[in-house]
This record gives C-alpha cells, sequence and structure tokens, in this order.
C-alpha cells in the first residue's frame, strides 16, 4: 500500500511541478479542438455563394434575380442565376436531392394547399417561402377583338409558354377546370418578346402569360398596336376554385398612356421567393432583407413597402422571414456587416464559454492536484502514527525483526520524502515530516540498545 502511495504521490508532485507543460497546456489545446470541432460541425459559417432559380431570360423573374445579385454583392455574398422554363422546375430544383438551388421565385398555385399531387408528396416538401416578392396577371392578349372567356381559345393556337413553365400550367388547370382537353387547343412554347412577335405576325391567335406588369414581354404586348388584353369575366367564380387567384382591377393607364386603355378585371397570383428548408439561418434573414430591399417600391396593385409580405401565402413561411418582416434584422446582424456580424457570433457563443471553460479548469486542476499532494503528505503523517503507536504500545515485546520491519518501513517513507520533488509550498512540511522520521527511528535505536 506504501508503494501505491508513493507511487501516485510522485505522479502528482511531477504533474504540478510541470503543471504549465502537463495540465495548462492540453488543457488549452482541448479547447481549441473543440471550438474548432464545433465551428465545423455544429455552428459552422454560412456558405458564401448562393444560387436562385429563376425564369426565361425575358422575363421579370431574371430582372428581379440581377437585382438580388447586386444586392448580396453588397453583403459580401455570390449569388449565381439559372434560368429555367418557368415555377415548376424552379420549384424541383429546390427539392432535388441535393438541392439544385437555394432560392427560387414560384408564382402562386404551386404550393401546400393547391399544387396537383397527394397529400402525402405534398407533406414531403421542404421548402419555405421567405415572403411574397410581386403580384402576377394572368394575361391573355389576342388581335382580333378582346377575349372574355377561356372558351373561347378552343380551336386556337395559344402561346402558353414552354412545358415546365408557370404560364402552361396554370392555362392546363384553369382549361382542365371548363372541362377542355389538351386536343382542343394548339399549344405553342412561345413566351415573351418572341410571343408577340408571333402574335403580330399571325402565328399564332393568342398569347397566355402568367407574369408580373414589369415583365418586358408584356409591356411589349400591351404597347403593340393591334393586340388587346382580354378582360375576363366571372373572375370571382375562378378565384373561389382556386385559392391562389385573386380577381383585382388594373386601372386605366396604369402601366403607361393607354396601358391598359380602360379599367380592366384580371386574376392575379403571388410571387414567391422560396428557400430550400435547410438553408443556413443566418442566409435566410439576409434573402428576406434583400427581399425587402429589392420590393419596397410601389407596383400597380401595391402601394410602396407593402411588399414583401406573408399574408395568404401558398408556401409554409420560415420563422426567420417572420423575424425580419416584422422586426428588421436583429442584433448584431443590424450594425455589423454580415459577416463580421457571423464571425463575431461564434466567437462569442463558442469561444467565450471554451475560454471560461479552459480558465476555470486551468486552475481547478492545479488545485487539485496540490490537494492530492497535501492529502498524500497527511498521509504520511498517518502512517508515522501508526509507527508511534507501535512503539507505544509494544515496547515490551518488540523483537528484533518487529524492529527491522519498523525500520524498513521508515526508510521506504523517507526515501519517498526525499525523491518526492514537492513545490517550495509543500516543502516546509516534508521537512517537518523528516525531522518526525528521525526523531522515530532514534526510539527504534533505543530499543535496539535495551
Amino acid at each position: 500500500m506504501l508503494v501505491r502511495v508513493i507511487t501516485k504521490t510522485m505522479t502528482s508532485a511531477n504533474l504540478y511541478q510541470h503543471r504549465w507543460l502537463l495540465i495548462r497546456l492540453p488543457i488549452v489545446l482541448a479547447a481549441l479542438a473543440l471550438a474548432a470541432l464545433a465551428w465545423w460541425w455544429l455552428y459552422p459559417m454560412p456558405q458564401a455563394t448562393l444560387t436562385i432559380s429563376t425564369g426565361q431570360a425575358d422575363g421579370a423573374y431574371q430582372r428581379h434575380a440581377q437585382q438580388y445579385v447586386d444586392a448580396f454583392a453588397r453583403r459580401g455574398i455570390v449569388l449565381k442565376v439559372l434560368e429555367s422554363e418557368g415555377s415548376t422546375t424552379n420549384l424541383e430544383r429546390l427539392q432535388a436531392t441535393p438541392p439544385r438551388a437555394d432560392l427560387a421565385l414560384v408564382q402562386g398555385g404551386f404550393g401546400w394547399s393547391s399544387a396537383p399531387g397527394t397529400a402525402a408528396a405534398r407533406e414531403g416538401w421542404t421548402v419555405q417561402t421567405l415572403g411574397c416578392v410581386d403580384i402576377e396577371v394572368l394575361w391573355l392578349f389576342s388581335q382580333e377583338r378582346p377575349l372574355t372567356s377561356l372558351l373561347e381559345l378552343v380551336g386556337k393556337r395559344v402561346a402558353a409558354g414552354p412545358e415546365g413553365s408557370g404560364h402552361r400550367a396554370m392555362l392546363k388547370r384553369l382549361l382542365k377546370q371548363l372541362h377542355l382537353t389538351p386536343d382542343q387547343i394548339a399549344l405553342s412554347d412561345l413566351s415573351g418578346l418572341a410571343a408577340r412577335d408571333a402574335l403580330a405576325q399571325h402565328r399564332v391567335d393568342a398569347v397566355f402569360m402568367v407574369a408580373s406588369p414589369s415583365a418586358p414581354g408584356v409591356a411589349a404586348l400591351l404597347s403593340s398596336p393591334g393586340i388587346h388584353l382580354a378582360s375576363l369575366r366571372r373572375t370571382t367564380a375562378i378565384s373561389e376554385r382556386n385559392n391562389y387567384l385573386e380577381p383585382r382591377l388594373l386601372p386605366e393607364d396604369a402601366m403607361g398612356p393607354h396601358q391598359p386603355p380602360q379599367d380592366t378585371s384580371v386574376l392575379t397570383t403571388p410571387t414567391h421567393l422560396l428557400v430550400r428548408q435547410g438553408l443556413d439561418p443566418a442566409l435566410k434573414r439576409i434573402a428576406t432583407a434583400v427581399a425587402v430591399e429589392v420590393h419596397g417600391s410601389a407596383t400597380p396593385f401595391l402601394l410602396a413597402g407593402e411588399f414583401p409580405y406573408l399574408r395568404f401565402s401558398d408556401f409554409p413561411s420560415a420563422p426567420e422571414a417572420r423575424q425580419v418582416l416584422s422586426q428588421g434584422l436583429e442584433g448584431l446582424e443590424a450594425v455589423l456587416p454580415f459577416w463580421w456580424a457571423q464571425l463575431l457570433q461564434r466567437l462569442l457563443v463558442i469561444g467565450v464559454p471554451l475560454l471560461l471553460l479552459s480558465l476555470l479548469l486551468s486552475r481547478l486542476v492545479p488545485a487539485w492536484v496540490r490537494w492530492r499532494l497535501e492529502n498524500r503528505v497527511t498521509r504520511w503523517y498517518g502512517e508515522l502514527r501508526f509507527i508511534e503507536n507501535d512503539l507505544a504500545a509494544n515496547a515490551v515485546n518488540l523483537g528484533g525483526m518487529d524492529l527491522s520491519r519498523i525500520h524498513a518501513r521508515l526508510n521506504a517513507m523517507e526515501i519517498a520524502i526525499v525523491g518526492e520533488g514537492l513545490p517550495p509550498e509543500l516543502a516546509q512540511r516534508c521537512y517537518t515530516l523528516r525531522q518526525h522520521v528521525h526523531f522515530v527511528r532514534r526510539r527504534i535505536g533505543e530499543y535496539r540498545g535495551r
């Protein structure tokens, strides 16, 4: 037992004497390793590059995306723009495994309460909306005269955008509700400016598109002589069957002189800025702030400052978007550039607790080792006390073998004390202990001299 005590004591003494190298340095290295692990795994820095899926080159989605590129660049984030056929493709890119886009612009009618497909498929969606950022109109143009119903498209050639576009998906859904089959209408893949040219050249009879009033193709069609904007009847009944549609009145000259030439009843649907659910929350907040910056101006349907909003959203809203739209950016993100705010947040969340823990352990562990050393010295005193008790209790009966055994125990204790190398703080106690050992050894000598 005495040998084990000596071994443990010598180990503790070595630790305490080299506490900066053997205790404090490992604590610092362990804290740095934990900080690196937490930084990389638990709380990584947001990605520096995002991808947004938009629409065709001459559409409003593409124009919005270019504004996003500039706004993100001012915050140190690179935004890559992917053209697409339209909303169907955009939604597929967000939900792909792995995702092929981080953000996307999608028109109404593709959300959880309105999109085609089974309920189970809709529940598996992993997208959220950051807000409705624009109002899109269901535009129907013709050349002969203004149309008043989709039933008038039977037997006509209609430019409705390519497969995968929101234009074609919307038109097919509305025609199905009217019990019309696709073979009753000749659909063309043209859209935007190309559709305007085809209508002017009588290569198509009508153009159907779902687009923002700011879309270049819409402006081109409204300003083209001989091309008429439809004024649909029964828009309220249509919107009641489709909760993502809303009847509105487009005022005369709302988009410029004679654009439209008279008050026109139209159906509208919101444009959603969608985000994949797994995107870093900080990037969701900054994307919402970018949307507020880009879409804050007035439109033919909303006053300045009303966009973006989350009312009547057809997609689940991101909590980060609700926070930014109601309160703005908060904390460090409100006063510092984006990357500096993220860096400082991680230093506070990861660095400060680990620093405090390291400082605490750097003080407690050496203190605990010193307590162990003091406890060992106290146990030596206890061992010496047992020896003295043996001498006192067996003063008459102690033989040579007993005295030799006690002498060996004292020698082992003195060797341990001499070779201990205790710190200066405990040297005085060891010196006193050695004096007591010498005193007991003299008493043993006295017994042997009897």
